[in-house]
């Protein structure tokens, strides 16, 4: 089962002054995506 759009606050932060945040949110959607 698919668990859609989490609507995580700090994804939104993506492309602000903390860019090297994005890459901790797509080790955390990997992380996910494996474990589910």
């Amino acid at each position: 089962g698919g668990q859609g759009g989490g609507g995580r606050p700090d994804m939104a932060q993506a492309g602000g002054p903390d860019a090297s945040k994005a890459d901790d949110a797509i080790a955390a959607v990997r992380a996910a995506l494996e474990a589910a």
